[in-house]
């Protein structure tokens, strides 16, 4: 392992380690042996069946879990959502993918994951990216999904879980 502060590589000692992502994970906090510094890695395991999104020109491009990240962070940008709460939605849709879908993947039913984990966290992040993903093409189609949010939430009980899916 290379230290990420003083380039030295194989001079670092393993000080503790611990599954995350429900045990997907390894973390470990090293030190260096060189610059007596410390840092984190993590382990995942590689995924030898590769997974093809289809995107919506028909092309197929290699299942890419950082674009996911990417986009729930631009759609939360100046949000007040934790970073572990949104990690924690790559992490769920991902999950799913992984179990419903063997070979491939439409990238309308991941945006359809997203967006509908991304209405229960944070509703105007959820419309950020519902404009993107749904493709708004005028001002009353984000008006109309955002009064359907809002139309919703008047709707919802605080600590009661939902018992049909309206979308």
């Amino acid at each position: 392992m290379q230290c990420p502060f003083c380039k030295e590589q194989n001079e670092d000692k393993v000080i503790d380690s611990r599954a995350t992502e429900g045990g997907a994970v390894i973390r470990r906090r090293r030190q260096c042996l060189k610059c007596n510094k410390r840092f984190t890695t993590y382990e995942r395991v590689e995924e030898l069946v590769r997974l093809s999104v289809i995107k919506k020109d028909g092309t197929r491009a290699p299942f890419d879990r950082t674009k996911i990240a990417a986009s729930i962070q631009r759609a939360s940008y100046k949000r007040p959502t934790p970073a572990d709460v949104l990690q924690r939605v790559v992490d769920e849709v991902e999950e799913e993918i992984f179990r419903t879908f063997d070979r491939e993947v439409q990238s309308r039913l991941i945006g359809a994951l997203v967006a509908a984990r991304l209405r229960k966290v944070d509703k105007v992040a959820y419309l950020r990216f519902a404009s993107i993903y749904q493709e708004f093409q005028e001002v009353g189609d984000f008006i109309a999904e955002a009064q359907a949010v809002i139309d919703q939430s008047r709707r919802e009980a605080p600590g009661q879980q939902e018992l049909f899916n309206e979308r």
